[in-house]
């Protein structure tokens, strides 16, 4: 019983394999997107009060906010630079 588990775990299918590196590789994107989006947030022109709020949306709903910080809020900042 023992040699046959361990057998059967030594050839894992390659399909497990490769769905566990895409998940993988598609964390480290959502990551990514994350961080380079909180990093850009407050770096960007916008006044303090215009960045409290994307980055409370950011950490709100991490993906949307992040998502829609490169869609629409990146675009609008760079327009509308803030008031020194």
């Amino acid at each position: 019983m023992h040699t046959q588990l361990t057998h059967q775990m030594a050839l894992a299918p390659t399909g497990d394999i490769m769905i566990a590196c895409a998940m993988g590789a598609a964390a480290l994107g959502v990551l990514a997107l994350y961080f380079g989006a909180l990093l850009s947030i407050v770096r960007s022109d916008l006044t303090g009060g215009m960045k409290l709020v994307w980055l409370v949306f950011a950490l709100m709903a991490p993906f949307l906010g992040c998502l829609l910080w490169f869609l629409v809020g990146r675009r609008d900042s760079q327009r509308r630079p803030g008031i020194a």
